[in-house]
């Protein structure tokens, strides 16, 4: 994940897209604008996934199984939504960047707190 924070960290400088970290107004309205573009690519995911449900039902109408079905239509949208699946990465890795997280670190963290939670609820 550091390999991957580090790629985004220098692409986003060569492409000129980093956040900006020049005055507080600057700064918010660029993470504004990223937090927009975000919700965008999260919003076109579930657009592919609406395409997959579709063509699985379609599908499984024309007297196919189900299980069969789905697993065509999730073959159907893979290459889209895989890119729509990296434009979100592309955009949360430039939230951690700004904010100088480790992602790798957070990870571990919050799965780990996750897990205790969750252990603790059923104890």
């Amino acid at each position: 994940m550091k390999e991957l924070q580090q790629f985004a960290k220098q692409y986003h400088q060569e492409m000129n897209w980093e956040i900006s970290n020049e005055t507080y107004e600057q700064s918010k309205a660029s993470l504004l604008q990223n937090y927009m573009l975000l919700t965008t690519e999260v919003a076109e995911v579930a657009e592919e996934l609406r395409k997959a449900f579709t063509i699985a039902h379609k599908k499984i109408e024309a007297g196919a199984d189900p299980e069969e079905a789905f697993t065509w239509a999730k073959q159907e949208v893979k290459e889209d939504i895989s890119k729509e699946f990296a434009d979100c990465l592309a955009y949360m890795l430039k939230f951690v960047n700004y904010f100088e997280i480790d992602l790798e670190d957070s990870f571990y963290k919050k799965m780990a707190e996750v897990k205790q939670r969750k252990h603790n609820k059923y104890a």
